[in-house]
């Protein structure tokens, strides 16, 4: 028996300036269904989700739910229509409470004669975080005390509490632990039971295959094909993503070039206090050295203690000319880039051009006896978009208006022009679609055979076996496991060093 249609997208269309980031969309979800909605970096998936949102206005065409044509001018509306999405990145408001970003654009019932009850609104903000398992997360305390994964698992509650008909997950699982994945896949599935629909974005293929019924394909902002998830394999969607074959060149295959280069980093006994105890490596000129663990290892705070981005830093971090590393200036200074894993706050400038975000630690090297030259800086940064294959309008765009994929590569040229000797990178292909992987692990290799030193750190198990010399597995703040590069080295190997 045919299930009921949910949702009806006819025509859907939107452009930003010249780019047509959706053309004439038109697709059917039916009740029950969770689908996935997959296509590279710019292909309009997020931006056609984000319509239905409320969170940019159609460009034309209409959506359809449940029988009713949809005139959403802004998300509370969205919601109301039974409409809810967990973005890609941070989707919690700074200097509000947990309750106060859950109940956002919701807060009537708490109202008493003009004035909120916050006591209530924490009560039963506590009451639904402790129902989906999230009890370490207090209801009452400020957003901003918590890290990206917990504020994701808050997002999820808020988007999910009012049961929508519709639930929109863009590229969420980038931001979460295992466990944390496990929760939201049952979320999904309860939706499913329940007759209400999923529109599932990941760039995670085989994530996509396990937790999908279909999968719809967009390329270049049309739409391509929607088919049945048993039916297909990753290199099926692959082909419909991207319109031909992807290369067998992904992760290195070397095996036999061990790292000689002499030591171009030290870090001796780094703690920081709750975070990482008693840290002690050495990088090498030419090597890939991999962080991996579960989320709260401790490995994202071993970028920031590199990069002298943790006040409360104990230890030293020492270059190969004797310069300590404390603060982010010497850093930047002497050749080290770092890359945040929460990309959108630490790595870009979001309400600014993607010129004056690459050219941004080049300024003292681009200036001609203290003084700048526009014209200058615009070349230096088109140069550096370029060479790193941006898709963007020109320079002067905002780094706002891009894809995930492409801020990525904004966040890359802006070091890459600067000319760092070592880099250290946090999820450098978190939210990124396939194409983009490969080309970022081709460039990884490429600067590895220049003799540039890379810190990555990876919550992907096959990104550290695919292309680092060295990982170390971190473990309650301390190193729990180390491993060389071997084809014969395993996930099984280094999750047991994780767990």
């Amino acid at each position: 028996m045919d299930k009921k249609t949910l949702l009806v997208a006819e025509h859907i269309d939107k452009r930003f300036g010249i780019t047509h980031a959706v053309n004439d969309v038109s697709l059917t979800i039916a009740a029950g269904e969770i689908r996935g909605l997959i296509g590279e970096n710019g292909s309009g998936k997020s931006t056609f989700c984000q319509m239905l949102c409320g969170i940019y206005t159609i460009g034309g065409g209409t959506f359809t739910l449940d029988g009713k044509q949809l005139h959403i001018r802004n998300q509370v509306e969205a919601n109301n229509e039974g409409i809810s999405i967990i973005v890609q990145e941070m989707g919690t408001l700074s200097g509000l409470t947990v309750a106060e970003n859950i109940y956002l654009g919701h807060e009537e019932p708490f109202m008493r004669m003009g004035v909120k009850d916050t006591r209530a609104m924490n009560r039963e903000a506590q009451k639904l975080l402790d129902s989906y398992g999230f009890g370490q997360i207090k209801a009452g305390a400020m957003i901003d005390q918590y890290n990206f994964e917990d504020r994701k698992l808050v997002e999820i509650v808020k988007a999910t509490y009012m049961k929508p008909k519709i639930l929109v997950i863009d590229e969420t699982t980038t931001a979460l632990s295992q466990n944390g994945r496990l929760e939201l896949y049952k979320i999904m599935d309860a939706v499913r039971e329940d007759g209400r629909s999923v529109i599932f974005i990941s760039h995670d293929l085989s994530e996509v295959l396990a937790h999908t019924d279909t999968v719809s394909v967009l390329r270049d902002g049309e739409y391509i094909d929607t088919i049945e998830s048993p039916q297909v394999t990753e290199d099926d969607l692959k082909r419909l993503m991207v319109g031909r074959e992807i290369g067998s060149a992904y992760y290195r295959t070397d095996y036999d070039d061990p790292v000689t280069g002499d030591t171009v980093l030290s870090v001796q006994s780094v703690t920081v206090p709750g975070e990482l105890d008693n840290i002690s490596f050495d990088l090498h000129k030419g090597e890939i050295l991999g962080f991996g663990g579960l989320s709260e290892s401790g490995m994202h705070e071993i970028g920031k203690a590199i990069f002298g981005a943790s006040w409360d830093r104990e230890g030293t971090v020492v270059l190969a000319d004797g310069t300590k590393i404390n603060d982010i200036p010497t850093a930047i200074s002497h050749s080290i880039a770092y890359t945040s894993k929460n990309r959108d706050n630490e790595s870009i400038i979001l309400n600014e051009s993607i010129r004056n975000n690459i050219v941004l630690p080049s300024l003292e090297d681009l200036a001609n006896h203290g003084l700048l030259n526009g014209r200058k800086l615009t070349s230096f940064a088109d140069e550096q978009a370029k060479n790193m294959q941006t898709k963007m309008q020109n320079v002067h765009q905002f780094v706002s208006d891009l894809s995930g994929g492409n801020k990525q590569k904004v966040v890359l040229a802006r070091w890459l022009g600067k000319g760092s000797d070592i880099l250290v990178l946090d999820s450098p292909t978190r939210g990124i679609d396939v194409k983009v992987k490969q080309a970022i692990y081709a460039l990884m290799a490429d600067l590895r055979k220049q003799g540039k030193a890379i810190i990555m750190i990876s919550e992907e198990i096959q990104e550290l076996l695919g292309m680092a010399d060295r990982i170390l597995i971190m473990k309650d703040g301390k190193v729990n496991g180390e491993f060389l590069r071997n084809p014969d080295l395993s996930e099984e190997d280094l999750i047991a060093k994780m767990v």
